[in-house]
């Protein structure tokens, strides 16, 4: 039974199975009695190293005869002219066929493991037959595009007659230049003949950007008698074989262009060839590109001698197929343009099939996924949002330097470095991209937050080993609001305590939620409350959905980038950025960053995250914030009645500085006079004056009206009092005015007091009067 379910997979396996990972030239040309080298490749898995290698011949009923085999088999054909050598480090293995001859053309394979079960690649080879050459003909080579040098010799006598040069067409030759000045239009401008000084009896006839057309028999002629001379030559144009290179899907290549320093200064290209001979432009020097390459194709500048390069990334499977690169002024390929070819072939991979209890099936475990994993080629973010980017490479070299770059599309060999995994970050990225050696095994992480429409475009991720590992990824900005809400850049004070708070949605419930501090090296992540007392440590509260960030005597080193964020195991998700300033102590206490900006200008109460300033206070503390709005409520109702305030409400009257102005000034003027007014009358007392003249005030006052006064300024004192005893402030003040009572002032007149005591009486009464005065002057400014 199982052998049976093994013949029936065998049997549909081709029909079923993906395009074959082996690989090969398409088509060999050569000529009889020269030699072939056929290369193949196939993945480098263990199983593949070790399996059978063939070449067989295809016959007319689909079978395939092997003619080689790495297992030491050689048909008769192939004896003592053909080998076979295994390269298993690099995946290849290698044909030889030596004296080839015309019946050496037909279809071929080369393959692995048994013959006809889909691991093998088609290839055919076609011999020609080699021209008849008479005895003198030289033989000129030369690839398309390149230049060839004909010379002709003579003899003395002909040193003087015209020299010429001939191509033979069927049977009569045509002239193709002469030393007239003759040039034959499908020649022109690309061909000339020089004539070598009077001593040296040579002439060479030079072709430039040889085509297809070019290759045929010529004739060197001086004179045009019977005694000319004569020199036969034949031309070989050579298409030029493509070199064949075998890359994983999501992988990259590179092309080296090498054209020779005759094309320095010439427009470079490298095309695509589609149907027939058509070659559709991949990218070229003169700034233009293919969109099915856009973000993920750079042409590097060219060297002096001409040559060049074009990297290709995230290999695609339409990707697959023959590129030529060469030189025209057009920036395109032109019949005659010097070129290099390649055959590419993309690795797609294919799944391990098993069957239950028994090992894999050699014929199809062969077929491994491409080595490049599969990543985003896609990552979206919003404007003030962030993006975690995923950058796989080669886990053998985990040492290796990585990178991240931004390709711009303006110039076609650009991708300037943003970050690297040593510590270095462009300073216009400074507080906003980290490139994190995590998740590790392969992949590492650069984050980048604070997104603006500039960021949108392509990055590539690089290492400085094996260079088949850059891939690319396009960073699109969408509208949209960031999930994470932060406060904008904060100030905290020397000393002092700074609480920053993150805002996350219930999404994120699940996810595991940090604060670190930025650095060049990457993001330092702070310790959670659980682990101890720190400097720096991390308060979760999920019910409110804040993290909050709090950081105990702040010091100078404290000021940065501080970053939250969350994450699920070693991946990472959103981030917001926040930047904490540091600066000299100016009041004492804790100083939370959601009150910071109590005191800002109006426009500077909406936070950078949209928030603002009072819904992220209710937010953070809703007991705080319903105790701050009821004093605000009060004090605008004590600005509003303040004439009606009575001594019992000193909370509802503080915080005024205009009212604390317009109280203090009166009452220090006041009190001046009063203490001038003292001195007099102590005075006056000594020499036993009834009369007490206060110069100050350039007024005479009799004990008569200090005591009309001090009745009078006793009863108005009754209302005034009230209003003297408690300050702006908020507290009692420290002058209090000090008044009799209202029953003292209506008791009958007792005996004539002496005149120390009435002088007494009378610098009361004029406090009195004083305090009327000021507390007069309060009420003016805050009706007003």
């Amino acid at each position: 039974m199982l052998l049976f379910v093994l013949t029936c997979l065998l049997a549909v396996f081709p029909a079923i199975s993906t395009k074959s990972p082996i690989f090969g030239p398409e088509e060999v040309n050569s000529v009889e009695g020269n030699s072939v080298s056929i290369t193949c490749y196939y993945p480098p898995t263990s199983v593949n190293r070790h399996t059978r290698k063939y070449w067989c011949r295809q016959g007319a009923r689909g079978g395939c005869i092997t003619l080689i085999s790495s297992e030491g088999y050689v048909s008769s054909k192939y004896a003592g002219r053909a080998n076979l050598t295994n390269f298993p480090e690099n995946g290849t293995f290698v044909v030889n066929i030596a004296q080839l001859s015309q019946d050496d053309s037909g279809r071929y394979k080369c393959g692995l493991g048994i013959n006809s079960r889909g691991l093998s690649f088609d290839v055919s080879l076609e011999v020609s037959q080699g021209p008849g050459l008479l005895n003198d003909t030289k033989v000129y080579t030369v690839d398309l595009g390149r230049t060839v040098t004909i010379n002709c010799p003579f003899k003395t006598e002909n040193a003087q007659k015209r020299k010429s040069l001939y191509k033979q067409i069927g049977l009569y030759p045509v002239l193709v230049i002469d030393s007239s000045g003759y040039v034959n239009p499908n020649y022109t401008g690309r061909i000339r003949l020089d004539i070598q000084g009077t001593g040296q009896l040579l002439f060479s006839v030079v072709i430039n950007q040889l085509r297809l057309s070019d290759a045929g028999q010529y004739l060197c002629q001086a004179g045009d008698d019977s005694n000319s001379n004569k020199k036969n030559a034949d031309l070989q144009v050579l298409k030029p074989e493509p070199e064949l290179v075998y890359e994983d899907l999501r992988g990259s290549v590179t092309f080296h262009c090498a054209l020779g320093p005759e094309v320095a200064n010439v427009a470079k290209f490298l095309c695509r060839q589609s149907s027939g001979e058509n070659c559709d432009v991949v990218v070229n020097t003169l700034g233009k590109r293919a969109p099915a390459f856009e973000g993920r194709i750079l042409l590097n500048p060219q060297d002096k001698d001409g040559s060049f390069s074009v990297v290709i990334t995230g290999l695609r499977k339409e990707d697959a197929g023959r590129y030529l690169c060469g030189a025209h002024s057009d920036g395109q390929l032109q019949e005659g343009s010097p070129i290099q070819a390649w055959q590419l072939f993309v690795n797609e991979g294919h799944a391990r099939l098993f069957l239950r209890g028994h090992p894999p099936i050699p014929s199809l475990s062969v077929l491994p996924e491409s080595t490049i994993p599969r990543s985003p080629t896609v990552v979206k973010g919003v404007a003030g949002g962030s993006v975690a980017v995923l950058c796989p490479y080669n886990r053998k070299e985990s040492k290796s330097i990585k990178y991240w770059c931004l390709w711009e599309g303006a110039q076609n060999g650009r991708c300037p470095l943003l970050v690297d995994s040593e510590g270095w970050v462009k300073a216009q990225y400074e507080g906003r991209l980290s490139l994190l050696e995590e998740p590790g095994n392969g992949t590492f992480t650069v984050i980048l937050n604070q997104l603006t429409s500039r960021d949108a475009g392509f990055y590539w991720c690089l290492t400085n080993g094996d260079t088949l590992w850059r891939t690319t990824v396009e960073i699109k900005i969408i509208e949209g609001e960031p999930n994470l809400k932060v406060p904008g850049n904060v100030t905290a004070v020397l000393g002092e305590t700074l609480k920053v708070p993150c805002h996350f949605p219930c999404k994120f419930s699940s996810y595991e939620k940090y604060w670190c501090k930025w650095n060049n090296t990457g993001c330092q992540a702070l310790p959670s409350q659980d682990e101890g007392p720190s400097k720096a440590f991390v308060n979760c509260d999920e019910n409110s959905r804040l993290v909050s960030l709090t950081l105990n005597l702040v010091t100078r080193a404290d000021e940065g980038w501080y970053w939250c964020g969350v994450k699920q195991g070693h991946f990472y998700g959103e981030t917001a950025a926040v930047y904490v300033a540091v600066e000299e102590r100016k009041a004492a206490g804790s100083r939370d960053v959601s009150l910071a900006k109590a005191d800002a200008a109006p426009d500077e109460k909406v936070l950078d995250s949209g928030f603002r300033e009072i819904e992220n206070k209710a937010i953070q503390d809703p007991r705080l914030f319903a105790e701050e709005k009821a004093v605000a409520d009060t004090r605008d109702q004590a600005d509003g009645s303040r004439a009606s305030v009575d001594s019992g409400s000193s909370e509802e009257q503080g915080g005024s500085s205009r009212a604390l102005v317009s109280t203090l000034v009166p009452l220090g003027l006041v009190l001046a006079v009063g203490a001038v007014a003292v001195g007099v009358a102590r005075a006056r007392h000594r020499k036993n004056v009834d009369r007490v003249s206060i110069r100050s005030y350039r007024t005479d006052i009799s004990m008569s009206d200090f005591e009309n006064s001090r009745e009078f300024g006793a009863n108005d004192n009754m209302g005034a009092s009230s209003i003297t005893q408690e300050t702006s402030l908020g507290g009692k003040e420290e002058f209090v005015a000090t008044t009799e009572s209202t029953t003292e002032t209506k008791e009958p007149k007792k005996a004539k007091r002496s005149s120390k005591e009435e002088a007494e009486m009378a610098y009361k009464d004029f406090l009195l009067q004083s305090s009327t005065v000021a507390a007069e002057a309060q009420d003016g400014p805050q009706e007003a």
